[in-house]
């Protein structure tokens, strides 16, 4: 029987992307409204759809990952109601549902913090530099895979 390998990791933003996106200005809209339109898409069929995938609930757990980036790491807003811990809630408690042969569904609660985490996100997003909205992809990549121990492709080729 052979070792398993750790995932491989690939990052969206490499640093190049970080230094060279705007300091000034906001993400490109259509860069967002693209982003968002999967974030919905995602969040509508953690709610309706018959099947919902474990994809969905990764675009769902990396928004809220993201907004937790801006909060305490980078400092640009905070989270004086703890939604972000209630939306992180939801989605682990999704996802052990989901871990027990149920379907991969938010609750009501779960549900509603999620959607409001985003629209956070997204206020966030229209008010930021794109550079730090760059930063907070990455530093949430590196985090990420960090706690579930996935090697970055960089990483992997460097060793």
């Amino acid at each position: 029987m052979s070792k398993s390998k750790p995932m491989r990791a690939f990052y969206a933003y490499s640093l190049l992307d970080e230094m060279t996106a705007s300091p000034t200005q906001t993400i490109p809209a259509d860069k967002l409204n693209a982003y968002l339109a999967v974030v919905n898409r995602a969040l509508h069929a953690l709610e309706t759809a018959e099947n919902p995938t474990v994809y969905d609930w990764k675009v769902a757990y990396d928004i809220v990952q993201m907004v937790h980036t801006l909060v305490h790491d980078l400092k640009v807003c905070e989270d004086d109601g703890a939604l972000i811990a209630d939306a992180a809630t939801g989605l682990d408690q999704a996802y052990d549902r989901y871990m027990q042969g149920k379907k991969l569904r938010l609750d009501g609660k779960g549900l509603h913090s999620v959607r409001s985490v985003v629209e956070d996100y997204v206020s966030i997003a229209t008010q930021v530099p794109h550079r730090t909205m760059v930063r907070c992809h990455r530093l949430t990549e590196q985090r990420i895979y960090k706690k579930f121990n996935l090697r970055s492709k960089y990483a992997a080729s460097h060793n």
